[in-house]
C-alpha cells in the first residue's frame, strides 16, 4: 500500500502552549484510519493543522508523497482533502440541495457534473434526497450529519477527514454513521476518523493512534487495539462507551 498522508514528527502550539507534540500518522491509501482519545488530546488540532487552518511548528505534511505542509487549505481541497468539522458547520438558511451544490465549488469540471455528482449524494443518503429542497437548519441531528459527508464528497476528495460525526447523535444513528464511513472506501475515499467513541471507531477502522495530552501514546492495528486490557479499562469501558 501507498502512504496517501504521512504526518511526520508534527507540533502545533497556541502561543506558548503546545497541544501536539511531536506526532507521527500514516493513512495509507485504501484504509479508514482512527485517532482516539479524550476531551483536549489534541485531536482536532492535529486535523485542523493536516488541512492547513493552523500552522505546524515543526514537522512536515506529506500528501501522495508531495510536501504540503505550507500550503493554503483551499490548495489542499483542490489536492483531494476533504473535512467534515465537528460542528458541520452548515448553511442554516439554505437548502440541503444548495449546500450540496456549495460543495463543488473547487470543481473544475462544470455544473453538469456536479449535478450528477449530488444525484450520486442522493443515491448514498436517501433521506437527503426526501429533504432536498428543505433548509439545513430543520433537519435531524443525524440527517445534518449525512448532509454534512455529502457535501464534503461533492468535492471529490481522495481523504476525508471526519471530525467526531457521532458528536450529539442518538445510538441508532451512531451506528448508521458508522456503517456508511467504511462504504466510502468504494469511493475511492480513504479515511482519517477523529473520535471519542473507541469501539465504534476502532470496530470501523483498520489501524487506530491513541492520543493523550498532544502525544501519540499507543497505535497498531485496530483489530488489536479494541481488545488491548488498557484501552479496554479506559476507553471502552463496561458498555462500549468511550472515556469523556
Amino acid at each position: 500500500m501507498t502512504a496517501l498522508l504521512t504526518i511526520d514528527n508534527v507540533s502545533v502550539s497556541y502561543g506558548k502552549a503546545e497541544a501536539v507534540r511531536n506526532v507521527s500518522i500514516v493513512v495509507e491509501a485504501g484504509q479508514v484510519v482512527t485517532v482516539i482519545g479524550p476531551n483536549g488530546a489534541g485531536k482536532t488540532t492535529l486535523l485542523n493543522t493536516a488541512i492547513g487552518l493552523l500552522p505546524c511548528q515543526s514537522g512536515r505534511i506529506l500528501f501522495n508523497g508531495a510536501d504540503v505542509t505550507r500550503l493554503e487549505t483551499e490548495s489542499r481541497i483542490e489536492m483531494g482533502f476533504g473535512l467534515v468539522p465537528e460542528r458541520r458547520e452548515l448553511f442554516a438558511e439554505m437548502s440541503v440541495y444548495d449546500n450540496l451544490l456549495l460543495g463543488a465549488y473547487s470543481r473544475k469540471d462544470g455544473t453538469a457534473a456536479a449535478k450528477r455528482s449530488i444525484d450520486d449524494v442522493f443515491d448514498r443518503f436517501p433521506r437527503l434526497k426526501e429533504r432536498r429542497a428543505q433548509h439545513a437548519g430543520t433537519l435531524s441531528g443525524g440527517e445534518r450529519q449525512m448532509l454534512a459527508l455529502g457535501r464534503a464528497l461533492m468535492s471529490k476528495p481522495t481523504l476525508l477527514m471526519l471530525d467526531e460525526p457521532s458528536l450529539g447523535l442518538a445510538p441508532l444513528i451512531v451506528k448508521e454513521i458508522f456503517r456508511i464511513i467504511p462504504s466510502l472506501r468504494d469511493l475511492g475515499v480513504s479515511i482519517l476518523l477523529i473520535e471519542q467513541n473507541a469501539r465504534s471507531a476502532l470496530e470501523t477502522a483498520n489501524y487506530g493512534y491513541v492520543m493523550e495530552t498532544g502525544e501519540i501514546v499507543r497505535q497498531g492495528p485496530a483489530g488489536e487495539l479494541i481488545h488491548d486490557p488498557q484501552l479496554i479499562a479506559t476507553y471502552l469501558g463496561g458498555h462500549g462507551d468511550a472515556h469523556r
